[in-house]
């Protein structure tokens, strides 16, 4: 064997381990419920039921047969509700510290705690003795989730109805890279400024009943690098010494492919 037939194998076994240490993740590593079974049948026993938070935005709407009599509970900013310049605009209400709205006529009401339902109910019977029959909208404004880390478009993003899954955040922020870690992604809640941190394997389907898999207002969800990328992050500050090594091979190559010749 000669000195260019020991180069070139040298230079293919060079070629081959760099193959190997950078090749792609397992499936094990990047497949969702890999423990599902064809036409396996989950039902959601999941009973959440999103509540209101302190520095929730809340915007309640109280409306009657009676126009003039429902009125006094409603907040508008600008023109009168009856008419005037420009359309008037509907005050939310801030949930303050102790967890509690100033509502009209009726006052301090605490929310924090309550389901939009639950503070319907209230607020019904709050109303009884000035309203018959009053309908009352709730609606939370300022819903909105934040995804991090190994995702293709991390941001924070408003979620338009009362519920949003970790699979629909994930799903708005363009799904986990390659190297996002599955089986370890934390969701970070806040209950009245203690956080907790929560973290659900998605890999296996026990995810769809983890009590994170619905995310509440205000939830971040981070997704970790895998193992794959860590190493390539540390090998990224060695390449320009892979790079001169090459260089090196190669100069060595053709010098002894000139001599040969």
């Amino acid at each position: 064997m000669n000195r260019l037939q020991t180069t070139f194998r040298f230079l293919f076994l060079v070629s081959i381990t760099s193959f190997v240490l950078t090749s792609c993740a397992s499936r094990k590593e990047v497949v969702y419920f890999q423990n599902t079974g064809d036409f396996e049948t989950l039902v959601d026993k999941n009973s959440f039921t999103p509540k209101f938070k302190v520095d929730d935005q809340v915007s309640i709407y109280v409306s009657t047969l009676d126009k003039e009599a429902s009125a006094p509970f409603n907040l508008f900013r600008g023109a009168s509700e009856e008419g005037g310049f420009g359309r008037p605009e509907q005050v939310d209400y801030l949930v303050d510290k102790d967890g509690e709205i100033d509502f009209p006529v009726i006052g301090k009401i605490k929310i924090a705690g309550l389901s939009a339902e639950e503070v319907r109910m209230l607020l019904r019977d709050r109303l009884s003795e000035y309203l018959k029959d009053p309908i009352i909208n709730i609606r939370l404004r300022n819903f909105s989730v934040t995804v991090l880390g190994e995702v293709n478009r991390p941001g924070t993003y408003p979620v338009n109805g009362e519920r949003i899954t970790v699979l629909e955040a994930l799903g708005l922020a363009g799904d986990l890279t390659i190297k996002g870690l599955r089986e370890n992604v934390m969701v970070i809640r806040d209950f009245d400024g203690t956080k907790v941190y929560t973290r659900i394997n998605l890999t296996n389907k026990d995810a769809l009943s983890s009590p994170v898999y619905y995310l509440t207002q205000n939830d971040v969800v981070y997704v970790e690098p895998n193992n794959s990328a860590i190493k390539t992050s540390s090998l990224d500050n060695r390449a320009s010494i892979y790079v001169s090594v090459a260089s090196l091979l190669i100069t060595s190559t053709v010098l002894l492919i000139t001599r040969t010749n």
